[in-house]
């Protein structure tokens, strides 16, 4: 498997997942800590991602890897593997106590690898832990208090550990502390699976597979919260082929103000833009038309950057794409992050349900920091007037069928929860 992708529309022949287990439990003791949105059914969002991958696999025929499971049979039939396995997740526990404690419980742990199942230390991996040990006054006895440190709540978000370009394979860097371990694990898969890695994030530089939209004879890379200049820059440097790329700034949302900006809201560039086929596109206008675009020329020397000032709504006009608008509500309920399973047919979120949960949210925020979220809950308020009298909930709207547009719409209010939709907890790695 080569890992080349170049248009977003191009059927999709292969998916890596990670349907959530354990670390998503840590993430629900507090949700804002773990960069989700709000709280939700853990029990329901496993059932919801089964049934993606059900859809993914039966529906359309795509080979549908799951993170953990790979690395786990590959582990268990592989020496090899099981032993990079076992060594890193014992590097990974931290123990804390007396020195002769410590090193019994580390000599322990080593010991009695044998004994354990791969998963056993696949889960050392999610959830970090610190185990402090103490002697208790008994002969035998020793106190021992776990914390997990940072679990990765957000792994099933498979789309921005890494992103497939027409170059190959690109590791990426995440932006937030919570999240960055993530790439380490995904990497491991990609090596045991052989995948060549065509470029790997270093420091300073941040990038995520969200930022990334391959567009055939071009490519966006959103730059913002998540995707920093460095991220750009070696992305530009070494990890693309393309004739041409956009660099699409992370814009602002108009109606919070602009001193106290939540860049959660449009946090990468497939939260607000996507493709949808060769020739349609769906995204929000108001952020498409405040979002500015740097243009570069891929030459001999490298790319270069052209003079030229644009912005998304208008170079993807230019480009010939026609542009489903979405409102505000439909945006923020993750309508413009859906998964392009073949060209013309996408797998969406069902967004009657999601919306009537972020009005929740937003309502939540708002009676908290008016000043804040008031404009945009008032807006959303009105979009959910307009779309129930209207009857057309996304996706079920007379844009999409004129466009001819397929929707796959999949009951997703829980997964959704973690802040993003099929698009997000997806990584494509064949496209075809």
């Amino acid at each position: 498997m080569q890992g080349r992708i170049r248009a977003e529309w191009d059927r999709l022949r292969t998916v890596a997942v990670h349907r959530p287990g354990i670390e998503m439990f840590f993430g629900l003791l507090e949700p804002h800590a773990a960069l989700y949105e709000r709280a939700f059914s853990r029990y329901e969002a496993r059932r919801e991602h089964e049934r993606l991958e059900y859809a993914l696999h039966r529906e359309f025929g795509v080979n549908v890897l799951r993170l953990k499971e790979s690395i786990l049979n590959a582990a268990d039939s592989n020496p090899a593997v099981r032993r990079r396995l076992v060594d890193w997740a014992i590097g990974t526990v931290t123990f804390r106590g007396g020195r002769k404690a410590v090193h019994e419980a580390r000599m322990a742990m080593e010991r009695n690898a044998g004994a354990l199942d791969s998963q056993h230390f696949f889960t050392l991996l999610l959830t970090n832990p610190l185990i402090e040990l103490g002697a208790d006054g008994k002969e035998r006895g020793v106190r021992m208090s776990v914390t997990e440190r940072q679990p990765l709540a957000n792994l099933y978000f498979m789309r921005d550990q890494q992103a497939v370009t027409d170059r190959g394979l690109v590791v990426s860097r995440m932006a937030k502390p919570q999240r960055r371990r993530e790439a380490e694990i995904t990497k491991f898969l990609w090596e045991t699976l052989g995948i060549p890695i065509a470029c790997e994030m270093q420091e300073p530089g941040t990038f995520e597979g969200g930022d990334f939209m391959p567009m055939k004879e071009f490519a966006l890379i959103g730059l913002g919260d998540r995707t920093n200049r460095a991220g750009v820059d070696q992305l530009l440097a070494s990890a693309l082929g393309f004739d041409e790329v956009g660099v699409v700034h992370q814009p602002a949302h108009p109606l919070i103000p602009s001193d106290r900006p939540d860049p959660m809201v449009d946090m990468h560039l497939d939260t607000y833009f996507n493709a949808a086929s060769e020739g349609v596109v769906m995204g929000s206008e108001v952020l498409l038309r405040r979002a500015a675009v740097e243009v570069y020329y891929r030459t001999s020397s490298g790319y270069e950057r052209t003079g030229s000032e644009t912005n998304l709504y208008d170079y993807i006009r230019e480009k010939g794409f026609s542009i489903i608008d979405l409102r505000t509500l439909e945006q923020l309920s993750y309508a413009a992050n859906f998964l392009c399973v073949r060209d013309g047919t996408i797998l969406t979120v069902e967004g009657e349900r999601i919306m009537k949960k972020v009005l929740e949210n937003l309502e939540r925020k708002a009676a908290s920091d008016v000043e804040r979220y008031g404009r945009l809950l008032e807006q959303a308020k009105h979009d959910y007037r307009a779309i129930r009298n209207e009857g057309q909930f996304f996706p079920h709207r007379k844009e999409l069928y004129r466009h001819d547009i397929e929707a796959y719409p999949l009951m997703l209010e829980n997964l959704t929860g973690g802040y993003g939709g099929p698009h997000c907890m997806t990584c494509p790695l064949e496209r075809r």
